[in-house]
């Protein structure tokens, strides 16, 4: 669906009156089509002294084309000098009181693992302050911390909490021009498992996820990686998968390597096929409610290894509470949480999930902030999360991960329907100041199916643009 708002907000002619009336200009966000995911250009590497993620950050990168800058050392600030020199990137020192008018940066990265006082914030200040001017159009921020509830140190876990607050504000900052900022909370003992969050936190697939908070675990990779094909040799169930969201999830797996199996109602019947011919893929045809579905998925899958399913089917049933009937929420709530606990049950019972298996839930934004008239949708969305957190320990015996993304707004069929008005809100209420596509909902499921994202898990990513309502 095209954005007419944008479109003249950005036009020749009508671009300075829009800036004089400081009204909204979204940018046009660069997203992945083809080649590199990594953004281009100039990243900033920065560590708070006594931080000790900095290493594996720049391991990340040691293979990249791209241009890497590191501070030289303040009181605040860790000397990186004897870290880049014992490696084979090539990185240049510059001085952050010298930063010249030209100097522009695509990316930075700061690990805030070694702040452990309060006096000690004065180094986010002190690192992000001359430069956050100098970032280009689209550009990546990511905070590294420690995960406050593992600290024991009552001062350490105090201010590796205030992260939120300093990622969330920089995020409403820094959205007018495309780019975005996150916060990784890396867990003790999961150090080795950054370079998958990083890779996708870095890259053009993450245009529409801003101000998230991405918790890795220690996890074990299994398999070799391959960055171009990262699903090559898997296999992926999705569910709802004949059009809008779902047919963009099944379209990515495929294109990332994974043979998809496409699963959607009888009355879909056409479109599903459809999409299935195109991905080379396979289709159940059958409504995820039936008493019968997990049986003819378990009888579907079980010669197959089965390596990632998506939980994608939904609908919404819209009524304020005085007015909804029993059917209005009894039918949402088989629809949206019920079925996908009864598939997976059958599925993990019987072992029909591969060890190193993925599971990926689709929430929504009104699980998390609620929105009027869906009592029932926002109680079932807000279950799905609350099913991924319990899920997350019992699976990990198995090096099962399960995530879920919770998208926003997202420019489909259905939003098309919304009046004028409430659309046009619901594109700008946002720090992105513009509406997601369902290909932004895509990306983060395909990074949650990699292999190489095994220490992420139990996560709920908001798929956004940093929305103004929740959390």
């Amino acid at each position: 669906m095209t954005d007419t708002y944008a479109k003249i907000a950005n036009g020749k002619w009508t671009s300075a009156l829009f800036k004089k009336l400081n009204l909204p200009q979204p940018v046009t966000l660069t997203r992945f089509s083809h080649g590199p995911d990594l953004i281009s250009g100039r990243l900033l590497i920065g560590a708070a002294t006594n931080s000790d993620l900095i290493k594996p950050v720049i391991e990340t990168f040691n293979n990249a084309s791209i241009a890497i800058s590191y501070p030289n050392s303040t009181q605040e600030l860790a000397d990186l000098n004897h870290l880049f020199n014992n490696t084979s990137l090539s990185a240049t020192p510059i001085s952050l009181n010298t930063i010249s008018k030209s100097d522009k940066f695509n990316g930075i990265i700061f690990d805030a693992s070694g702040i452990k006082t309060s006096q000690q914030l004065s180094a986010l200040h002190r690192f992000f302050q001359p430069v956050i001017k100098k970032l280009s159009k689209c550009s990546r921020v990511i905070v590294l911390g420690r995960p406050s509830e593992h600290l024991e140190d009552v001062s350490y876990a105090t201010v590796q909490r205030s992260l939120e607050g300093f990622c969330r504000s920089l995020a409403k900052e820094i959205g007018k021009n495309g780019s975005t900022c996150q916060l990784m909370y890396v867990q003790a003992g999961s150090e080795s498992l950054l370079n998958a969050p990083l890779r996708f936190l870095t890259s053009t697939k993450s245009a529409y996820i801003s101000a998230q908070v991405i918790n890795v675990k220690p996890g074990t990779i299994h398999g070799t990686v391959n960055l171009s094909k990262p699903l090559q040799g898997k296999t992926a169930l999705v569910t709802g998968a004949s059009r809008g969201i779902g047919a963009a999830i099944a379209e990515t797996l495929a294109r990332d390597g994974a043979h998809v199996i496409c699963l959607d109602i009888p009355a879909l019947e056409q479109d599903l096929e459809t999409i299935s011919h195109r991905l080379k893929g396979s289709t159940i045809v059958a409504d995820i409610t039936a008493d019968d579905t997990p049986a003819i998925i378990a009888e579907f899958v079980r010669e197959k290894s089965l390596d990632i399913i998506v939980h994608n089917a939904g609908v919404t049933k819209d009524k304020t509470l005085a007015r909804m009937t029993n059917n209005h929420w009894d039918v949402l709530m088989d629809i949206n949480l019920s079925a996908m606990e009864r598939i997976n049950e059958r599925l993990l019972s019987e072992n029909l999930l591969s060890q190193y298996g993925r599971i990926i839930c689709v929430s929504s934004m009104s699980g998390i902030a609620g929105n009027f008239g869906q009592t029932n949708y926002a109680t079932s969305k807000a279950a799905v999360i609350g099913y991924v957190d319990a899920m997350q320990k019992p699976l990990a015996e198995k090096n099962i991960t399960i995530n879920a993304v919770a998208p926003g707004f997202i420019e489909t069929k259905m939003t098309a329907a919304i009046p004028f008005t409430v659309r046009e809100a619901g594109r700008r209420m946002n720090s992105l100041k513009q509406g997601g596509k369902p290909i932004d909902v895509a990306e983060a499921i395909a990074f949650f199916a990699q292999p190489q994202a095994a220490g992420v898990t139990g996560n709920t990513i908001r798929i956004c643009g940093q929305s103004l309502i929740g959390a």
